[in-house]
């Protein structure tokens, strides 16, 4: 008998052992996954960009179309963003809250931009709003100017963003379902008054975690935007667009200093990312 349980202990032990090694062995191979193609690549941009010096570093930064292409890129992301949001709030409740023919059809058009190439949605936005257009012709008779400007930009950009609000949110408000709305509605609370004291605090980490990474989207935005902006220096150039030029012209330094400045917004979006998350786990 003492015999049988030292075995069963000894091969518990083993066990034991091997779950551990599996374990590490996945970490290890996690880690250096990592390494390889994410932490690598961010020491590359940052030591590239200081390469020349730290003066050279933020002279490339402070250069005018540098600053031009860092400003657009803020008003591009200040102006989608929060349309999204406002969008990606209605739709799901749209479609968590209620029934209604044609929702799986509303949903696979909200999917829409994870299944085409931004560079099609550019094309698209150039046969709609180009001068040889669709409606090229009325918007050259009126003066208004969309493709090759910051409007355009700003479209494409709305365009390839708007899934990400929606899509972290329609899952949350389907589990919550809608007792504790018509709770509040039975108790005399108006619709406003429902949405900023029940749902809105039920959904509140869930939609912070869809705002950043469609903030992280249209920082980061490059297919799209490249098609609709013209590639004109100090007008239409975002911060991908830029480190694309200044590459493109053997300006490596300036180019990775620009890079550095994604790079730094992204690292910030992971934080933030990871904030959320565990917020919501709480």
């Amino acid at each position: 008998m003492v015999v049988k349980e030292l075995v069963v202990h000894e091969k518990r032990i083993q066990a034991d052992w091997a779950a551990k090694l599996r374990k590490w062995f996945l970490i290890g191979i996690a880690l250096v996954f990592l390494g390889l193609f994410i932490l690598l690549p961010l020491l590359t941009v940052f030591s590239e960009g200081l390469k020349k010096g730290i003066q050279l570093y933020f002279l490339s930064l402070i250069e005018p179309d540098a600053l031009a292409a860092i400003k657009l890129t803020l008003l591009i992301a200040v102006i989608a963003v929060p349309v999204n949001t406002v969008f990606g709030v209605i739709a799901a409740w749209g479609i968590a809250k209620f029934n209604f023919k044609g929702k799986n059809i509303l949903i696979t058009l909200i999917d829409i931009p994870f299944a085409v190439s931004p560079v099609i949605a550019g094309l698209v936005f150039v046969l709609l709003f180009g001068s040889r257009g669709l409606l090229g012709p009325f918007l050259e008779a009126n003066n208004i100017k969309i493709i090759f400007g910051t409007p355009g930009i700003v479209l494409a950009t709305v365009f390839v963003t708007f899934p990400f609000v929606v899509r972290e949110l329609i899952p949350i408000m389907q589990e919550q379902g809608i007792s504790e709305e018509q709770a509040a509605i039975t108790l005399g609370a108006s619709g406003w008054q429902m949405f900023f004291r029940v749902t809105l605090p039920n959904i509140k980490w869930g939609l912070l975690y869809g705002v950043i990474l469609c903030n992280a989207r249209a920082m980061g935005e490059f297919g799209a935007v490249s098609v609709v902006s013209g590639h004109i220096r100090g007008e239409t150039n975002t911060i991908p667009l830029q480190v694309e030029i200044l590459y493109n012209e053997y300006n490596f330094s300036a180019a990775f200093a620009v890079a550095s400045i994604l790079a730094l917004l992204a690292l910030l979006t992971l934080v933030l990312k990871s904030i959320v998350e565990w917020k919501t786990k709480r």
